[in-house]
């Protein structure tokens, strides 16, 4: 997972519709300003923007610069040890401003003890507890410390919200999951599967396509155990979502293998036969040797990723697969990490997030005994070098490609869109005249570019728009 900060400056346009916390009160009538910045993945973007979203409806303004604000909130991730210490870092930071703290996400709901030992002072708010947002945003402005970590009854979709990039809509589908990882503490942070009905989901992506959205990111804590709890599953989601007669592309967040068998005809059917789906499949197998991976309680073999994998290729050879890999896990030897090597190989993902085994507190992996730094540090070189030829070769197949592109990003008079397989393309910088997110810019966001792919790096394809 990578981790991003990003604060809500880019879009001040706010959902009109629903409401979340229904007996909080308005205030902030002076327009108090508030700094909220954000960390991890799509989930934590999407509470980010409830968040920002209640404190919009209830008065608040949201700040453009962090010393004009008389608080800050921080959306935290807690999946690696290096994201959370680079996090604590921006903490303490924030706190030498002497001004009210709230720190949100998944960190202060699974390591609240360690949380209140380093800050004290700082209020708590846990990811299902985004309806209490200007419950403790009150009372910390009125000088009093709260925590509110308990899970709200509320489905957290349908709920006013600003968006950090106007063109994408983030509907979070269920919260929790079904797995038992020994690694991960989001199910600290996010218990048991609980997924959300199909109509309030449609009716989420319908009202963010009618306030201009070109791309919809379906997003959990996993996607493939969508509707188990419902009688109902993720292939049978998407068929309802592609019966949407509008247009749009439709990113589908990560599905673990251990979900996927008894669904992958229909799922691999719904993927071939909708344009709207984007062709990306973000399936993390975490290791290629069996043993490790029962030690990880993934519920998965590497028997079942080789399958899913063969079944989308099979059907959609240009189809961008991303999956997940943890370089040293305790008890990981040579021979288990050549597995995962193999494995890379054999399946040739386009994408490969690499994690440092790291373990993190109130973890059952947390117990076991650690390897040496500086051997997971060889083998994850060994990792890094392989994916980036993998990902070149991959990448490679695209030259001579030509077709749409959806203007997703402008970064740095850089113009990025995605393609039909979600493969990022960039295309010629913004001339000297134009702003990355101005009225003048000649490629605004959300613009389909028909583009000419002449070139590509081992992270990017590179484009000239056509005609």
């Amino acid at each position: 997972m990578t981790t991003q900060s990003e604060n809500l400056r880019i879009n001040n346009t706010i959902s009109k519709h629903g409401s979340f916390n229904k007996d909080a009160e308005y205030t902030g009538a002076h327009k108090t300003k508030v700094w909220l910045e954000t960390y991890g993945c799509a989930a934590s973007k999407a509470d980010s923007e409830m968040i920002a979203g209640q404190l919009k409806t209830n008065g608040y303004e949201l700040a453009d610069f962090e010393e004009d604000s008389s608080l800050n909130i921080i959306v935290t991730c807690s999946v690696k040890d290096a994201t959370e210490h680079k996090m604590l870092y921006r903490i303490q930071e924030l706190t030498k401003a002497k001004k009210p703290t709230v720190l949100a996400g998944c960190l202060p709901k699974a390591d609240k003890d360690r949380v209140e030992n380093i800050f004290p002072s700082v209020s708590l708010l846990g990811p299902q507890s985004i309806d209490r947002t200007i419950d403790v945003v009150n009372s910390a402005l009125a000088g009093n410390k709260i925590a509110i970590l308990d899970d709200s009854p509320y489905n957290k979709i349908n709920v006013p919200r600003i968006r950090l990039n106007p063109i994408v809509g983030i509907v979070e589908i269920a919260t929790g999951c079904m797995s038992e990882c020994t690694f991960c503490q989001t199910k600290l942070a996010k218990g048991e599967i609980r997924s959300y009905p199909p109509g309030e989901i449609l009716r989420q992506i319908k009202h963010d396509l009618q306030e201009g959205c070109k791309e919809i990111w379906l997003t959990s804590t996993d996607n493939g155990c969508y509707g188990k709890d419902l009688g109902s599953n993720i292939a049978e989601l998407l068929e309802l979502c592609c019966a949407i007669d509008l247009r749009y592309r439709l990113r589908v967040g990560m599905m673990n293998p251990m979900h996927l068998s008894s669904v992958i005809k229909e799922l691999v059917e719904v993927y071939e036969h909708n344009e709207n789906i984007f062709k990306f499949l973000h399936i993390p197998v975490q290791s290629g040797s069996d043993r490790i991976l029962r030690k990880m309680k993934r519920g998965h073999s590497v028997k079942t990723y080789r399958e899913v994998v063969k079944a989308f290729r099979s059907r959609i050879p240009e189809i961008t697969i991303a999956t997940d890999i943890i370089v040293g896990f305790p008890s990981e030897t040579e021979d288990d990490f050549e597995m995962t090597l193999q494995l890379i190989r054999d399946t040739e993902p386009d994408i490969v997030n690499s994690s440092k085994y790291s373990a993190r507190p109130n973890t059952a992996a947390a117990n076991l005994k650690q390897l040496r730094s500086d051997m997971i540090k060889r083998r994850t070189d060994r990792l890094h070098r392989l994916v980036k030829e993998i990902s070149s070769t991959r990448n490679s197949m695209w030259i001579g490609w030509q077709g749409d592109i959806i203007v997703d990003e402008l970064n740095n008079n850089n113009i990025i869109g995605r393609n039909y397989a979600y493969k990022s393309v960039m295309i010629s910088p913004l001339s000297s005249t134009q702003t990355s997110f101005g009225p003048d810019t000649r490629y605004s966001l959300g613009t389909e570019i028909e583009t000419h792919i002449y070139d590509y790096s081992d992270y990017s394809l590179k484009g000239n728009p056509i005609g």
